[in-house]
């Protein structure tokens, strides 16, 4: 099954993809869910995914980011269109541009297709084909997690990473707000905590969101998620990823 989502909207496409990627999570709790990117491109591994619910009766959900914008993984890909459609895995494109060719064969073959256009949403820097978001604010993420705001700040962690922020910086922000987040419920006083007093009121207002030995768990999660990522047992923007959908 082949879902498309295009079109320079960030936001509109991540907000779509997250509404897919929950929906389908909530039919089918037991699919694996991760993302390929040009860099994690393995044309064997996708022959083998297509096959793979047959054989093992698991469903695979795989967003395929930014992978026709490469030529020659685009033209690989293509070629495989029909065995993705019959395929019972999903792959959901996403794309910020579309050549005519991949549109019409996509097009053709997708359960769903959704292009979100707005011209002006970033400005492109003359001479470069990659629109950056020069207006997002890292620490904009750290608010989503504190107000446990799921969806915006899946949103936010998609935003941080077009903005050329790297996973660990991003991990680093989130983790900080937890830490802030504790050592805010112990102190008696913003001067007690040693934290900025404008972070102390705010950690302290964000702790109504968490029940009691709830952040104490995030910690540990954030942690594991940081050492399991350094020893190459996860890949970290996948990890975090996936802890951000379950928070």
């Amino acid at each position: 099954m082949i879902y498309l989502l295009h079109g320079n909207n960030f936001t509109k496409v991540r907000g779509k993809l997250r509404e897919i990627i929950s929906f389908q999570l909530k039919k089918d709790p037991e699919a694996t869910y991760f993302k390929i990117e040009p860099d994690t491109w393995d044309e064997e591994k996708i022959k083998e995914i297509i096959l793979s619910a047959g054989l093992f009766q698991k469903k695979y959900i795989i967003v395929l980011d930014g992978l026709l914008a490469d030529k020659t993984i685009s033209e690989n890909l293509l070629e495989m269109t029909g065995d993705l459609a019959k395929s019972q895995n999903i792959f959901i494109f996403i794309e910020e541009e579309l050549t005519k060719e991949a549109q019409k064969k996509l097009g053709k073959k997708a359960e769903k297709s959704q292009e979100f256009f707005l011209e002006t949403e970033f400005p492109r820097e003359l001479g470069n084909s990659v629109s950056k978001d020069r207006e997002f604010k890292i620490f904009s993420l750290a608010d989503a997690l504190g107000r446990r705001e799921k969806e915006k700040l899946w949103i936010l962690f998609h935003r941080a990473l077009f903005s050329g922020n790297a996973v660990e910086q991003i991990h680093g922000i989130l983790f900080w707000q937890v830490k802030s987040m504790l050592v805010a419920r112990k102190a008696g006083s913003a001067g007690a905590s040693a934290l900025n007093p404008f972070v102390y009121k705010k950690s302290l207002g964000f702790l109504r969101n968490f029940k009691e030995g709830e952040l104490e768990s995030i910690s540990s999660q954030l942690v594991r998620i940081y050492h399991d990522s350094h020893r190459g047992i996860t890949d970290f923007g996948v990890a975090l990823e996936k802890w951000i959908l379950g928070i």
